[in-house]
């Protein structure tokens, strides 16, 4: 019988790799460069199975006329494919939920921690020998025991992120399009500006698309307290970028902690200038283990799809 052709989009772990090879005809990326529109169009029309990552666009011009069966994405976030184009092609889509929970919640963590305590400021300071030794007055930043940390979204990352934050004595409070059982009354905001202007910390948890899209505006900015941070492992197309730059130049928020932006892998000038804001390359799920959990969860839903059953986590 005829293995199934499938074509990752990128390099994965080696174990995801190797378990692949044994069941598919797998086609690698060698160069692990991003494949343009052209190269996915491609691929859909000469594999059985395309298996791409967040970063690849998969517009109703690279889905149409496509005769692979199945787009088995590496990513719990799905608004990079065209579900309907899909549908209407006859290809199902899948994702990867649930296994990087933690490891996004940590790095939301992380930057909370970055942000308040200015460390990277601290690190680039040290590294240009610009550190001239303790003293009482130095890069003082915040304490995090007693503030507010504002969530919105109040899925299985912000969950986990609420977690974390409780043990370093952060009160929650949160937006979301639904209110939580599970979570008191008043921790419930209304809209996401009544949540920036109750929160020191807000960090975003929603999820992209033309919905959400700049979500986080001059506007929302303004609604946010003098001394607050913003923190996005969501999307990057929550934030205008242009009106975070201008915010955080004006001392109209303290600080920002970033690992996802808008136009990856660029990152805006206006940004980059911004020594109150903390730049991560995207390392959300970037854990050995999430990545092969990922890999194998996708490897999960082929396997399922090929033998004739319904993929464990089918988006469309």
């Amino acid at each position: 019988m005829t293995r199934p052709r499938i074509l990752l989009t990128r390099r994965w772990p080696q174990a995801v790799e190797d378990r692949l090879a044994r069941d598919y005809d797998v086609t690698l990326n060698i160069a692990d460069q991003p494949l343009d529109a052209a190269a996915l169009t491609a691929a859909l029309r000469s594999h059985d199975a395309l298996c791409p990552t967040v970063t690849d666009r998969l517009p109703r011009a690279v889905i149409a006329g496509g005769t692979a069966r199945i787009i088995a994405n590496y990513g719990a976030g799905f608004e990079h494919v065209d579900l309907d184009a899909a549908r209407e092609a006859g290809i199902v889509v899948t994702n990867t939920p649930d296994v990087l929970t933690d490891a996004t919640a940590d790095i939301a963590m992380l930057l909370i921690l970055m942000a308040t305590r200015r460390a990277s400021e601290g690190e680039r300071e040290l590294r240009a020998g610009g550190w001239t030794g303790w003293r009482p007055t130095h890069m003082l930043g915040q304490s995090l025991t007693g503030k507010t940390l504002g969530l919105i979204g109040y899925g299985r990352i912000a969950r986990a992120t609420a977690e974390r934050a409780q043990a370093f004595g952060l009160r929650i409070i949160y937006h979301s399009r639904s209110r939580a059982d599970d979570m008191p009354a008043d921790t419930y905001r209304a809209t996401p500006h009544a949540l920036a202007a109750d929160a020191d910390i807000v960090s975003l948890h929603a999820p992209g698309g033309e919905a959400t899209r700049h979500m986080v505006d001059s506007a929302f900015l303004s609604a946010m307290r003098p001394g607050a941070v913003l923190v996005n492992t969501a999307r990057g197309t929550l934030v205008d970028e242009a009106a975070l730059a201008a915010a955080l130049d004006a001392g109209t928020i303290a600080a920002a902690g970033l690992d996802v932006y808008a136009a990856e892998p660029e990152v805006s000038a206006a940004l980059l200038g911004c020594r109150n804001a903390v730049l991560l390359p995207h390392l959300g799920s970037a854990t050995l283990e999430t990545r092969v959990a990922m890999g194998m969860r996708v490897a999960d839903n082929l396997d399922a799809f090929f033998a004739g059953e319904e993929p464990r986590d089918r988006v469309a």
